[in-house]
């Protein structure tokens, strides 16, 4: 698979036209181009039947260095010819409008993220609970999406207002608080080359802001096991000779530092203890630990 479902292609066939690609992403993009003060969802579904960098490696460039995508090697615009007469630039750029969100599952028909796709993303996992289940199953019903429809239309200015970072602010506390948490991860990640950059840093920082916008009861602790969950461990993979170590490390960097009984009980101790600081990160890296021990192998998406 190719750029061309995502991107389109210039006729050769028909030297001025542009085949659009059947998706609508790129027609997506040139309306969020054109309608700036309004965010727009590109929604990939199932991303990872293809490697991500086939199809989606001018994207994951242009994130990075800003630059233009390349569309085709005309100066003058092409001609959408199926789509009204739409004029397609020979360059685009990524509209700061403009979110990705893909959906992924783990089986033996699809592919890992590299870790350039992961230090560009936020992973967010989603597991059924028992309750989850049960209460579903007392009520078992189609989801209804069409409920959704038009109700978060008064929210578009301040969603883009925080994307771009314009009401972003932290306490010199808490950033004095992440600066410490990020370099004790980092120095135990490095022990695995699953350390992160520059840029994953600076996003961390970001989320625990965004957060704290959207929920302006969350304590600092909870900010930063999100940001673990989502931003540090999806790197983690390897075998249990090369995991175990670092991923008792971390457990123990989730819980209290005064606490040294329950430090040493890694990896029994609840996540639900009183003396966790981190217990969504716990409760994944108890799990991958859980996995390398019984199958000689963990990965974040996998256990």
């Amino acid at each position: 698979m190719n750029r061309e479902p995502v991107l389109g292609y210039p006729d050769a066939l028909n030297p001025g036209r542009y085949v659009m690609p059947e998706s609508g992403a790129l027609s997506l993009i040139l309306h969020a181009q054109e309608n700036p003060e309004l965010p727009h969802f590109l929604i990939l579904d199932e991303m990872n039947l293809s490697h991500v960098e086939r199809y989606f490696a001018d994207f994951l460039s242009a994130m990075e260095s800003g630059d233009e995508m390349k569309l085709h090697d005309q100066e003058e615009a092409l001609e959408a010819g199926d789509k009204g007469g739409a004029k397609i630039p020979a360059r685009i750029a990524f509209p700061n409008n403009l979110f990705v969100i893909g959906t992924v599952n783990i089986d033996e028909t699809t592919y890992m993220f590299s870790p350039k796709v992961l230090d560009r993303a936020s992973a967010i996992e989603f597991r059924v609970t028992e309750q989850d289940m049960a209460s579903f199953l007392g009520n078992p019903k189609p989801v209804d999406l069409d409920v959704l429809k038009g109700e978060g239309a008064s929210m578009a200015g301040s969603f883009l207002d925080l994307a771009r970072g314009e009401t972003m602010e932290l306490s010199e506390e808490e950033k004095s608080g992440i600066r410490e948490t990020l370099k004790r991860f980092f120095s135990e990640l490095k022990k695995v080359g699953a350390e992160f950059g520059y840029r994953s840093a600076g996003e961390m920082i970001r989320l625990i802001a965004f957060l704290g916008h959207l929920d302006s009861s969350m304590s600092a602790d909870q900010k930063m096991d999100v940001a673990i969950v989502q931003k540090m461990l999806p790197k983690l993979h390897g075998s249990r000779r090369k995991l175990q170590d670092v991923l008792s490390a971390l457990g123990k960097l989730c819980v209290e530092d005064e606490e040294k009984d329950a430090v040493n009980k890694f990896p029994q101790i609840d996540e639900t203890s009183r003396h966790v600081r981190y217990p969504l990160s716990l409760e994944k890296i108890q799990r991958m630990y859980r996995s390398a021990e019984a199958n000689g192998f963990a990965s974040f998406a996998e256990a």
